[in-house]
């Protein structure tokens, strides 16, 4: 079996190991992928982290899943392209945000999932709505904050069931 590898981006204030990206390497991990988190913490400008994403990414072989939240979810978008992504599941992603509107990134055409919370108070829900719109993404929004703490249950319910999808034969 070739190799697959989930690499997860974080937000801008939080870490690589935070309490979203920890629960959620465990599911990776029991449906068989390879799991990495990019240490993004100093690096504030979002095409530094880009960079840095795509020179991590660089040597891995076989499928890969981009999975990021908020500034992470950008990150993970602007680099999936480039990256030849399988997969690519946003929490709460910073798109359109004011000053950057423009920056927002075609993502690869690949399967797309977003979770987002009707609470939140830093990147608005319409913003993912509109980006699953115009990009054919699977949008799931939850009756949670910008983190999704609240949902973490069902956040990794979403992923999991994201993650088997991507290996089920496509129907015509």
């Amino acid at each position: 079996m070739a190799s697959r590898h989930v690499v997860f981006s974080h937000g801008l204030e939080s870490g690589p190991w935070g309490t979203k990206i920890s629960a959620m390497s465990e599911v990776a991990k029991s449906e068989g992928w390879n799991v990495d988190s990019v240490d993004y913490r100093g690096v504030n400008d979002a095409r530094d982290r880009v960079t840095r994403l795509l020179s991590f990414c660089r040597d891995l072989r076989g499928d890969l899943v981009l999975v990021g939240s908020s500034m992470g979810g950008y990150v993970a978008t602007s680099a999936s392209a480039l990256l030849h992504a399988r997969g690519l599941f946003l929490m709460a992603p910073a798109f359109y945000m004011p000053g950057t509107e423009q920056l927002t990134a075609k993502p690869a055409p690949c399967p797309k999932a977003i979770v987002h919370g009707w609470r939140d108070d830093v990147v608005p829900v319409e913003n993912s709505m509109r980006f699953a719109r115009e990009h054919s993404a699977t949008l799931h929004i939850l009756d949670s904050d910008h983190r999704l703490h609240s949902e973490l249950s069902l956040v990794n319910y979403l992923f999991e069931y994201f993650l088997v999808a991507l290996d089920l034969p496509k129907r015509r």
